[in-house]
């Protein structure tokens, strides 16, 4: 965005400098040539005056005509300095006092003889430049029928009608690049503002769009980003609401759903039948499960996406002696790996209930005697802890792909146990993953938790 805005005001720039700079050149080089132009006639004009005063005078006789040469001879040998316009004197009779441009034709001398003072072009042949040619009526000198004047020529070269254009070009030129410059730090000030605004905004759409609904954007930038801020503040403030108002209902309808849970379970235990007792008291253990997931599924919603930190190895040996006498009287080998510190990114009551659960389902649903392990470790990458649940049972059953879906265990139970390690897991930023031990044979849950690095 900020690229395009440069890019924008630049070719923006760039033509209203040209529209407003390329007449100015050309205005430049115009007044270079009427100033030349006016310096030539007027040199032109005194010229004249002089010769008109020197050659005019007829009854001086040859003496005085030779004397008055010498006089006009004398001023443009001092005109004719260098890098001044050569002027010469074009006499009635032919002769020719001083230098004389190249490419005068004799159309335009005569044409000056007749009385007209103009500028003439000869073309290439004098380098591009000009003429000046005024005729001295005062001095005739006998020509053709003794009624042709002199005529005074001023040279202007293609150089000298320029002076000074090129200095003047690159002054308006360094001008517009110092314009164009000014622009574009300007514009880049600016962009950088709208951009900076922007990226604030996204910023805080993106904290909202991960949990924190506590994200709110600070107005910056033109009108309309800050009416867009504003927009996202009420937004975020109608997302909490809303998720507040749906975590108080589903924590009230769990604790609401405890009383009559639990008058279920005192009515399971007063059964006659035992076996039927039992079923439907691991029913009730199942719903009781199921509530309690629920309260923590509402106490956790809304919650920012940086949990707190919890060290899974340590809760995983915690919960495994807590396990362990109980392993021990269904004759159950209870292994642990877990070395060291592992913290993730889970609630320590999480990540307790997910060992329970998976623990539990080992207990509740292969043989006595079949072995437990329990390994903690990092992923290669350190971006996740891993919890691996093996056992030497007989593993899933066919239809072990809709094992951990609720209510779709396929071995008898409600699936809540798997279930509430792969929304933990998933929280976390992890996965669970489903399979047989390779070295046990029998099944194996694998849960990652994202770490506190990643």
């Amino acid at each position: 965005m900020r690229r395009q805005l440069l890019v924008l005001v630049g070719t923006t720039t760039a033509v209203v400098l040209a529209v407003l700079l390329v007449p100015l050149a050309l205005l430049v080089r115009s007044h270079a040539e009427d100033r030349a132009m006016t310096d030539a006639t007027e040199r032109a004009q005194s010229v004249a005056a002089v010769v008109g005063g020197s050659l005019g005078r007829g009854g001086d006789g040859g003496a005085g005509r030779q004397q008055g040469r010498e006089v006009v001879t004398g001023v443009l040998d001092g005109l004719n300095g260098e890098g001044r316009p050569r002027t010469c004197v074009v006499l009635a009779d032919g002769t020719v006092l001083g230098p004389r441009a190249a490419g005068v034709s004799r159309a335009a001398l005569d044409l000056a003889r007749s009385g007209r003072a103009f500028t003439y072009a000869p073309g290439d042949e004098n380098g591009g430049g000009r003429v000046v040619m005024v005729p001295v009526l005062g001095a005739q000198q006998g020509g053709s029928g003794g009624h042709s004047a002199s005529v005074v020529e001023v040279a202007v070269s293609e150089q000298r009608l320029h002076r000074g254009v090129l200095p003047s070009w690159l002054a308006v030129l360094g001008l517009g690049v110092a314009l164009m410059l000014l622009g574009l730090a300007f514009a880049d000030r600016l962009a950088a503002r709208i951009v900076r605004a922007t990226r604030r905004l996204a910023a805080v759409a993106d904290r909202l769009a991960g949990g924190e609904l506590t994200a709110r954007a600070e107005p910056l930038g033109p009108r309309e980003l800050r009416q867009l801020a504003g927009r996202l503040n009420e937004l975020g403030e109608r997302i909490d609401v809303l998720v507040t108002a749906e975590r108080e209902r589903g924590a009230d309808l769990a604790h609401r759903l405890r009383t009559p849970v639990a008058a279920l379970r005192l009515d399971a235990e007063g059964l006659r039948d035992a076996d039927e007792a039992a079923r439907i008291g691991r029913s009730v253990a199942a719903l009781e499960r199921s509530v309690d997931g629920v309260i923590r599924a509402a106490r956790r919603a809304g919650a920012p996406p940086d949990s707190p930190l919890c060290d899974l190895a340590e809760l995983t040996r915690e919960r495994a002696a807590f396990w362990a006498p109980l392993a021990e009287d269904e004759g159950r080998a209870l292994h642990v790996s877990a070395p060291g510190q592992v913290p993730v990114r889970a609630l320590a009551e999480e990540l307790s209930a997910v060992l329970d659960a998976l623990i539990g389902n080992v207990l509740d649903h292969t043989p006595e005697g079949t072995g437990l392990w329990l390994t903690v470790a990092v992923s290669p990458d350190g971006t996740h802890g891993l919890l691996t649940v093996e056992d030497d049972g007989p593993g899933f059953a066919d239809g072990a792909r809709e094992v951990g879906v609720r209510g779709r265990s396929g071995a008898g139970s409600t699936g809540l146990g798997l279930d509430i390690a792969r929304t933990t897991a998933e929280a976390s930023g992890g996965a669970v993953e489903l399979g047989t031990s390779a070295k046990h044979g029998g099944a194996s849950v694998r849960c990652s938790f994202r770490t506190a690095e990643s």
